[in-house]
Order: structure tokens, then sequence, then C-alpha cells
């Protein structure tokens, strides 16, 4: 099942909710990402840019981009961003595909 990272931030609400009611959140987030034939791999609260990072499986780009805007809609987190991951053996076969169109495509200006 393809790999997915989504980064986010909470809003000032969900923050005052985790400080009130400290709970592990990927149990709140499990019930929807099975609902859509996912698996939670890893979520980390993280420092910096984003507030968190989750690692996820989904059937698809689809499922994954929609499991993010269910999330958004309920306000409590927004500027996610979802990208497909591949670990570094599975990614050979994207190079091997990649190298069979080299020198097909034509920069601009050439």
């Amino acid at each position: 099942m393809p790999l997915f990272i989504t980064y986010g931030s909470y809003s000032q609400s969900a923050i005052r909710g985790i400080i009130e009611k400290p709970s592990d959140r990927a149990k709140a987030l499990e019930p929807m990402v099975k609902k859509a034939g996912g698996k939670i791999v890893a979520l980390y609260m993280t420092t910096g840019e984003y507030d968190f990072v989750l690692v996820s499986e989904a059937p698809d780009g689809e499922i994954a981009v929609a499991l993010g805007m269910a999330a958004a809609a309920s306000g409590s987190v927004s500027d996610l961003k979802t990208v497909r991951a591949w670990t570094s053996a599975d990614f050979v076969s994207v190079a091997e595909k990649a190298a069979s169109y080299s020198g097909i495509y034509s920069a601009p200006g050439s």
C-alpha cells in the first residue's frame, strides 16, 4: 500500500484541548484512517514549522488527501501538506521508469 507523509499544525483551540486533556492523538485518528482502508504507521509531535508529522498507508492519493480534508473540516488542524513516500528500495522502479523516458523531453528553448 502506498506510504504518505502528512505535515500539519493544530489550531489554538486544539492545542488548548491537548493541554486540558492530554491524549494519544493517533488513537483519535485511527478509526477514520481504518474506515478508509489505511493504516497509521507513526504520528510524531514536532517542533518547528509543523506541530505534527503523520506517516500513514492509504490505498491511494485521493484517499490520503480526503482524510486530510476531513480532519481539516473539524477546524482543529490546518496547513496540511501530504506527500507520497517510497522506501529507497521501492524507488528503484521509479528510477528505472525515469531512465526509460530519459532523452525524450525537450527543455524550453532547445
